[in-house]
């Protein structure tokens, strides 16, 4: 598969041969979601929601069969992840990740180097996590109708905890858009390069034929910028959370832009307490919160509520 074939060939690039003879030859890439290396430890992979250890055959649970990481390992993946250079690419170490071609994104943790209270960068890296996105057809398709009516787009925020598909559930929507040749111009904007991976390359992970892409922008500014200069009808992002995040979605509302938006938490009552998000919830931002789980698998749908909170559908959180 397509998939598989660009996989092996960007996954060559970064992790040591018998790494990628273990993880990458072996293990059944398409339910592959995450690789964790801690060094002196046993490598753990995910498959779907499963952890297991990774040996020489693929997969166990035997930890005496499982491959252990090493220092070496660690920095040589974040060497080849970087380039070459990394300094280079130091204004994403120091957010603790890497984006690698493909939307694959390397979490990093180590020694902080800080100075006036910021980081100014990361080293002695003791710790990998290695998140790998997957185009999952039709994940959005039963919340649509929740979110598209006769072609608006209705300001919908998606939350659950980390792992549990939010970034697929909005790859799925513009790709359900583009199926039904709905064209509303979409800005997504994709502050760490995940949600369309490399969006000039063959194996950008968007599908659709009416999304611009900002990438590598802190989601503020990309969204005052995109709406001034590429005139979109619907604004999308990853992960809102961040103080000025709610100024900027208002902005874009109130110029008659919808949002489609993604926030971690594992139910309502816990994006209630969110800091940051009193704006967002006493305006009413949102008229669409759809909240995603694992219970039946990744992107199980647990619950839609409207801008008051009141349940539109409930499944299994």
């Amino acid at each position: 598969m397509k998939e598989i074939e660009l996989a092996k060939n960007i996954f060559s690039n970064i992790l040591p041969k018998h790494l990628f003879d273990s993880i990458i030859e072996k293990i059944n890439y398409l339910q592959l979601n995450e690789i964790r290396l801690r060094c002196g430890k046993p490598i753990v992979v995910i498959l779907g929601t499963q952890n297991y250890f990774v040996c020489e055959e693929g997969i166990t649970n035997n930890v005496g069969r499982a491959i252990f990481c090493t220092k070496s390992d660690i920095d040589n993946i974040v060497f080849r992840a970087s380039e070459c250079s990394i300094y280079a690419v130091n204004e994403q170490i120091k957010q603790g990740f890497l984006t690698i071609d493909g939307g694959i994104r390397i979490g990093i943790s180590g020694t902080g180097v800080c100075e006036d209270g910021k980081i100014k960068t990361i080293k002695n890296y003791s710790s990998l996590v290695i998140r790998i996105p997957h185009k999952i057809r039709n994940s959005s398709l039963f919340a649509l109708k929740y979110i598209l009516e006769k072609e608006h787009v209705n300001n919908t925020l998606i939350i659950s905890p980390p792992g549990c598909g939010k970034t697929t559930f909005l790859r799925d929507f513009l790709f359900q858009l583009s199926q039904r040749n709905i064209c509303l111009n979409v800005l997504a904007i994709d502050e760490r390069g995940e949600i369309a991976g490399n969006c000039v390359a063959e194996n950008s992970l968007l599908e659709s034929n009416f999304c611009d892409v900002l990438s590598f922008v802190k989601k503020s500014e990309a969204i005052m910028l995109g709406v001034r200069a590429l005139s979109p009808n619907v604004v999308l992002c990853d992960e809102i959370g961040a103080k000025d995040d709610a100024d900027a979605i208002e902005n874009a509302c109130s110029l008659g832009v919808s949002v489609v938006a993604s926030a971690h938490a594992d139910s309502i009552e816990s994006l209630k307490k969110k800091p940051n998000f009193e704006k967002i919830l006493e305006k009413k931002l949102f008229s669409r919160f759809i909240v995603l789980s694992s219970k039946n698998g990744l992107g199980t749908v647990g619950g839609i509520f409207d801008e008051n909170f009141a349940p539109l559908y409930l499944g299994e959180i």
